[in-house]
């Protein structure tokens, strides 16, 4: 495993320091839709950031963690009229990827985004982002998707499975889904968040099971989901891990349980970082490894201060884990 970043950044000069961090592997995209994206555009772009030392490792379909009427493509998951059209494009998006050389995408089966309630301090009076169930507005009216049942919300995924899995299949690149963040209860919104449980993740990826078919899979966003994240973090890692189903690891820690936490820095949180690394060199995981949802820093213009700790952290953690467990790491 190594070093990653699904960091948008955007000239030369915030690549090369990526690259000066130690951060060698990204998810990075090019400029506008991904529907837009030609074998052209993705070699161009590919290209651009080997001269700059890094390797571009996946990109973003256009699925991603907004809530649904502002997604680039809506009608998958609330059946609109372009369902089959935008399911069609992201195939063919699937086998230019894989053309350009590039061998994994990541992708979100979200409706309500990423709900949150507001800012608490964090260490040092950091800026944390929090989920505190009782303060939310549980009676929010429902997205344009309306009420939708748990049955129905399989069904739709299903779908969308049926057609993409075989063309990621015969392209050998790894479709990487994100959990739901957080779990909510069910109904809230008019929704059950079906992959927003272990439980359901596990449904997840049995259902048109193949190797090309997992996870990015969020260490915070499944703490989220647990009533006692640290004693239950490394057996979810395990069961998905020996499966061949962690295709990307969002390496990010909170403090609290199931619909009452904060996001804080990895080494500050409740979920024994440490012991997950060595879970994923255990399971034989070997992929990018990736901060994820920083605390905001005082003083800032953006979070840039904020990864650059995490790269640390994270580089640190891997250098630790080449010497007790030899041939895991790529440094």
């Amino acid at each position: 495993m190594y070093l990653g970043t699904q960091n948008r950044v955007t000239t030369d000069d915030e690549y090369r320091q990526l690259a000066q961090l130690g951060v060698r592997h990204v998810n990075a995209d090019p400029d506008g839709n991904p529907h837009d994206w030609t074998l052209d555009v993705l070699q161009r772009h590919r290209d651009r950031l080997e001269r700059l030392g890094l390797v571009l490792d996946m990109v973003q379909l256009p699925l991603e963690s907004l809530p649904i009427e502002k997604q680039s493509s809506p009608d998958i998951l609330s059946m609109g009229p372009n369902r089959d059209r935008q399911i069609e494009s992201i195939c063919r998006l699937i086998e230019n990827v894989a053309r350009a050389g590039i061998p994994a995408v990541k992708y979100n089966l979200n409706i309500i985004g990423i709900p949150r309630s507001e800012f608490e301090a964090g260490r040092g009076g950091s800026k944390n982002s929090t989920f505190r169930w009782d303060k939310m507005d549980q009676n929010a009216p429902p997205s344009m998707v309306g009420e939708l049942s748990e049955e129905e919300n399989w069904e739709r995924i299903d779908y969308f499975l049926e057609r993409v899995v075989p063309v990621a299949e015969a392209s050998r690149v790894r479709l990487a889904c994100h959990p739901h963040d957080p779990y909510t209860p069910p109904g809230y919104r008019g929704i059950t968040r079906v992959l927003g449980t272990v439980e359901g993740l596990k449904t997840f990826v049995l259902m048109r099971e193949n190797p090309w078919h997992g996870l990015n899979f969020c260490i915070g966003s499944v703490g989220e989901m647990m009533d006692d994240p640290r004693a239950e973090i490394n057996a979810a890692i395990r069961w998905f891990g020996e499966r061949g189903k962690l295709f990307n690891i969002h390496y990010r820690n909170i403090k609290g349980r199931k619909l009452s936490f904060m996001e804080t820095f990895p080494d500050e949180g409740d979920m024994d970082m440490w012991g997950a690394m060595k879970v994923l060199a255990e399971v034989g995981y070997k992929y990018m490894v990736m901060p994820d949802h920083v605390p905001h820093l005082s003083g800032t213009p953006n979070d840039a201060v904020a990864f650059s700790y995490c790269f640390g952290y994270i580089r640190a953690q891997l250098q630790m884990l080449a010497e007790t467990h030899p041939g895991s790491v790529e440094l």
